[in-house]
Order: structure tokens, then sequence, then C-alpha cells
């Protein structure tokens, strides 16, 4: 999607009889119905991961442009409006997604039963912000990391043993905040720890940039190999001296590579995946989601990967089939296995979006520490 405009700007701009319309309607058969009161654009659409393409809206004679897409499964969507090519928030919708480059509305068409990513009344775990001074990371903001920790509902501080961890990371232009204020992995976790799916986990959602220039550059950073590497160097680096050494002083932390996961989106799968094989010492589990590669250089990237060394007990890589990435993930597939890693593949429907990520949470996470 494109850069929106500020939404102050926006809601400056909207006259005041589309505050009377719906703009975000969800049917019963659970089609979306969207709607935009512009009486003067020559031509808009909506963006959005409900569709593979644009929707374009039509205008009756008052101004106002609707669409209404086809029956969706249950699931939340991200949207905005393309008016006459320039991407704008919905005025009307106050549940915004929030990342470092832009924002997107979100609409949930609710599950019945509900779904993992829904609220309901189970037992929830604790989200705990952490914030500390890097020394490894560059460009950060006077040098400040934050990461979330999730811990899951009846945490014990005492437990004899521990709580194995899962070191999970967001994507590009996300922040820390993007696996819960986006992707409900939270929701997803309590759900899945509700239906006895998963062993009670601790979840750790970092800040993931080694380099904070590489986000604030724009997207042309993913044409500059040696940036890409720098930030993910150092990402790991963070992670391994910094991140991981603190949430063990702070949290009841099962000991040992095979009570540690990492796993992540694009430019977090790239990280986990890289650092996974890199820090096979300090993971036993690895996954990559829809995972930002280039296809190319494998061998330059995880270099000295070795089977035998690396030993891991689950290397899992899942990709969208309609995602642009889907051909260099799995030219690393066949990278991994002609190394004699024992690689998951993963192939299901969808592109670059969270419902695909989503999706591959609740699959990956039953498979951990088992």
């Amino acid at each position: 999607m494109r850069k929106l405009l500020p939404i102050s700007l926006l809601l400056a701009t909207i006259p005041a009889v589309a505050q009377t319309i719906q703009s975000h309607q969800v049917n019963t058969d659970g089609s979306l119905t969207f709607r935009y009161q512009n009486g003067g654009a020559a031509k808009v659409s909506v963006d959005t991961d409900a569709a593979m393409q644009p929707l374009a809206m039509q205008r009756d004679g008052k101004g106002l442009w609707t669409v209404t897409t086809p029956p969706l499964a249950p699931e939340h969507y991200g949207y905005s409006f393309v008016v006459d090519g320039v991407e704008q928030l919905d005025p009307l919708n106050h549940v915004i997604r929030p990342n470092l480059i832009g924002f997107y509305s979100d609409v949930l068409v609710p599950g019945h039963p509900a779904k993992p990513w829904e609220l309901t009344a189970i037992p929830h775990g604790e989200v705990t912000r952490h914030v500390f001074t890097t020394r490894v990371a560059k460009n950060l903001p006077e040098d400040q990391e934050a990461y979330l920790v999730y811990t899951p509902p009846g945490y014990n501080g005492t437990r004899k043993g521990g709580y194995p961890v899962l070191y999970l990371l967001h994507g590009w232009s996300d922040t820390e905040v993007g696996w819960t204020a986006v992707g409900q992995a939270n929701l997803m976790l309590d759900s899945m720890l509700n239906d006895n799916k998963i062993v009670p986990m601790i979840v750790v959602m970092p800040l993931g940039y080694g380099d904070f220039n590489f986000v604030t550059r724009g997207h042309d950073v993913w044409h500059d190999h040696p940036e890409i590497d720098e930030n993910v160097s150092l990402d790991g680096e963070m992670l391994v001296s910094e991140i991981i050494p603190a949430v063990e002083s702070e949290y009841n932390v099962a000991q040992g590579r095979e009570s540690r996961a990492i796993a992540g989106l694009s430019m977090g799968g790239l990280e986990s995946l890289t650092i996974g094989l890199k820090h096979a010492d300090k993971f036993a589990w690895v996954g990559g989601f829809s995972a930002a590669m280039d296809g190319e250089n494998f061998d330059t990237e995880m270099p000295q990967v070795n089977a035998k060394q690396a030993d891991l007990r689950l290397l899992w890589v899942a990709c969208g089939t309609s995602d642009a990435l889907i051909a260099p993930n799995r030219q690393f597939v066949t990278w991994a296995k002609a190394k004699g890693l024992a690689v998951t593949p993963i192939e299901t429907p969808g592109k670059h979006t969270w419902l695909v990520w989503r999706d591959n949470l609740l699959h990956f996470a039953p498979l951990l520490f088992r």
C-alpha cells in the first residue's frame, strides 16, 4: 500500500454529510460493503487484503461511492480508500492499524463461533512493554529499544523448570506492537492455551531493526543488499547479546536451546531464519513466514550452515502462493534440503498479508516445545 495522508488532514477535507454514512458495513453473509462520500472525485477504489486487487467503487448521483465484496471468511481485514490515486484512511473508522510508514483501517468479519483472534471470555495472558538502552542497534531515537513480553494466564514466576520462550519478530514498517495490535497474537495464544493446543510459553516481540534507518529510508532500502545484511546482522547481535539476557533475568525462563524458538514474518522471517541458523546453539525451533529473501545469497547470508551441528527440532518455512516472495521461499527450501536440513515447507492460499501470518502462527505454535 502507498503512504497515507495524515488523519487530521483527511478529516478536515471530508464534508459533514459524510459523517452520516456507514463506511464499512459487515453484511450477514460475511461480505463487506464500503462507502465513501466525495462528489468531486473522478475515481475511487478500496485497497484491501480482502481482495487480490483494489476494488473499483461506483458513484451514485449524490457523490457516494460504494462497492461490496463477495462473502468473506471470518477475519480482520485491512483497507484504505484510494481517491484519484491518493490512498486515505477511512475517516469514519476509529480502528486503525499502526506502523512506521502509514496507517490502515481495520474491519472484523466475526466468526460463529468466534475465531482465535477475537476477544472472548477466556483466561487471558498479560502483555508487558520493556524499554532499554541498546549498545548494538543503530539510529534508534535515544538508543531506546523496546520489546513486548506475553506471559500466559496463570504465569508462575517460581514454577519449577521455567517456561519455554518464542521470540516472535514483526515485518518491515511494523513496530514491536505489530504482532499484538494488528496480528492479535496474544488473543490467539490465549485461545490455543484454552484449547490445550500449545504448551504454556512466554512470547517476546522486540522492535526488530538493527539499524532504524533501514525503515526510515523507505522501501527502496530493499534494493541495497549491504544494508539488508547489516540490519539483519545487528538485529541478531542485539537479540542474542541484549534481549535474551534481559528476558532471562526478568522472567522464569527454561534454560537451553530446546526451550527457545524464533519465528517472524516478512523482514522478521528473513531475520528469524538467518539468526536461527547462525545461532543454532541458541534456538532449536525456527520458523519463517513469508520471509523477505532474494533467493540468491543464502550461502552469503547464512554461511557455514551445517545440518548436523544445527540439529534443529523444527525448520518451518511458510509462504502464501500469491505472495511475490513465494519463489525465493521455494528456493530457500531447495537450498536447505541440499544442506541436509530437515525443512518443513508450508504453502497456503493468500498474498503478503496478516490473513496468512495469523494462520501461520496458529499452525506453527502447536508444534513447539513438544
